[in-house]
């Protein structure tokens, strides 16, 4: 293992030393089009809308590309194409026959969401991977880092058979096809745990486990990451995680901002700890950041996947997050760092124009790296106060940091209020807290970084309530819903029947 260990570390440091070419992102995401549309010329989707017609020399086919193909949302691609996938038929939106499912409810959904994992949608996310990977040479990292294991904090592995495809979590279906290498020396909690399907089981395992490990890499979404380290400190009576992984020096992190996270980690760790953060869904590998210091994402432009951008503003999207008519969508390189962009996808998994739900602002166009701001179900407007979750992570940042507190989980609803509107914040929070006080800090905060909930707070938005709740009542709600694991996060904004079943949750849940 050491000896593995120091040769990915030599390799890193070599290939640093070369200098690679690199073509612009116009080049990269013009070259990834033109590659999708010739792979998606000869099945049902591209024959539909003519892709070949596209791609002949007299014709602009990212115009045309443009204007023909319509925009997706799930709900859409699965009715008109993707179930076709699931019924075992052949060439529906990509070449072949579709053999595994991700499955995925998202952060406001109940239902399942069956999203198609292709042969090249792995191939695309293994060589994101690799390039997260050399990325490292930028951070200063210990070389014995690399000879350590890797804990990942995934869904479970185990992938149910249906028929002719397999289904389930994304990182079963990553793990089905990682390199065996990997699998055997590095992957922690290893096949075993990983195929424990039930998430309460695979946490006790792990926390079981966590002594006979060598943990160098910790992977998972910010919330589980944090229960799993909580519970291994306090288990083994330990100052800090490091009192049991002395060379666990990086958290790869994604799936929700990790700033409102950020002191409690602070607090688990003794020593100094690289975080670095990822872009990941069941639709694919998008980037990761790639700058030690910069808070941006870097996507990847030459991995199967071209991108899209719509300004998510009240011209384009509606109170509920849904598009209006056929907006301009802009290219890679026609994005400025003024605007927030909802993204649109086209993949080699047969996604086209796809919405998938991420809204996104530009941190530095030159070296093509955002930041995610939200997702256009889940901005809270009213009244035109247009929150985003950006602006709601933000706040409780503050509370966190001037109450000295660590806020685990929080949502945030809308109502009306006698002939205007209000906010309810519902906090998670084992410390004491003064409710008054917290809803002091975020008004303020809101004001400070959002001008339209400072103009509304004058008018329409009335009042802004806080209720205080013990953090492992958002846990017991998932449950509740059948969305307790490691993949799923609490939506930050909840509106209409989930707010209702949140709180009729809490009624119920209150009167125990």
């Amino acid at each position: 293992m050491a000896l593995l260990g120091n040769l990915i570390s030599r390799s890193l440091r070599i290939r640093k030393s070369f200098r690679i070419k690199v073509a612009s992102p116009r080049t990269y995401q013009r070259n990834t089009l033109r590659n999708l549309l010739e792979r998606g010329q000869y099945t049902s989707f591209g024959k539909h809308y003519g892709f070949g017609k596209m791609l002949s020399e007299s014709v602009d086919w990212e115009t045309a590309f443009r204007e023909e193909v319509p925009f997706h949302n799930y709900n859409s691609m699965f009715a008109q194409w993707w179930h076709k996938c699931l019924e075992g038929e052949e060439n529906v939106t990509w070449p072949g026959k579709v053999k595994y499912f991700a499955l995925s409810s998202g952060t406001s959904e109940s239902a399942s969401k069956h999203i198609p994992v292709t042969q090249d949608m792995i191939r695309s996310t293994k060589k994101v991977g690799f390039k997260q990977f050399y990325s490292m040479t930028h951070f200063k990292i210990p070389s014995k880092t690399f000879e350590k294991g890797v804990l990942m904090l995934g869904g479970s592995t185990s992938l149910m058979k249906q028929g002719d495809y397999y289904e389930g979590d994304m990182s079963g279906i990553s793990a089905k096809n990682m390199p065996r290498f990997l699998s055997n020396f590095f992957y922690k909690p290893g096949q075993k745990i990983s195929r424990q399907p039930r998430w309460e089981k695979r946490i006790k395992l792990i926390i079981e486990n966590a002594p006979k490990w060598d943990v160098g890499i910790l992977c998972g979404v910010p919330a589980w990451a944090q229960i799993v380290l909580e519970e291994i400190v306090k288990k083994y009576n330990l100052n800090t995680i490091h009192d049991m992984w002395p060379n666990l020096r990086i958290y790869i992190h994604g799936g929700v901002a990790f700033e409102p996270y950020r002191e409690n980690f602070k607090k688990l760790m003794g020593v100094p700890v690289t975080y670095i953060e990822t872009y990941m869904a069941s639709e694919g590998s998008f980037g990761f950041q790639a700058r030690p210091g910069v808070p941006g994402i870097k996507l990847v432009l030459n991995a199967g996947i071209f991108y899209e951008f719509v300004p998510f503003n009240s011209t384009n999207f509606d109170d509920n997050g849904d598009m209006i008519g056929k907006p301009q969508s802009y290219f890679i390189d026609e994005v400025n760092t003024e605007e927030k962009y909802a993204v649109v996808l086209s993949t080699c998994a047969g996604a086209w124009r796809y919405l998938i739900g991420d809204v996104v602002q530009f941190t530095d166009v030159e070296e093509y790296e955002i930041t995610i701001v939200g997702r256009t179900k889940q901005f809270l407007s009213l009244c035109g106060e247009h929150t985003s979750i950006d602006n709601l992570n933000k706040a409780i940042d503050e509370v966190n940091k001037q109450l000295k507190v660590q806020i685990k989980e929080f949502t945030v609803g809308g109502f009306p209020y006698g002939t205007l509107f209000a906010h309810k914040w519902f906090i998670g929070c084992d410390d004491p807290i003064d409710a008054a006080k917290a809803k002091e800090i975020i008004d303020a905060t809101l004001c400070d970084v959002n001008d339209d909930y400072a103009v509304e707070r004058t008018s329409a938005l009335k009042e802004v309530f806080v209720e205080i709740l013990p953090t492992h009542t958002f846990i017991d709600y998932l449950k509740h819903m059948g969305k307790f694991g490691a993949m799923n996060k609490f939506p930050r904004v909840m509106k209409g029947q989930t707010l209702k079943e949140w709180e009729d949750f809490l009624k119920e849940y209150n009167k125990d």
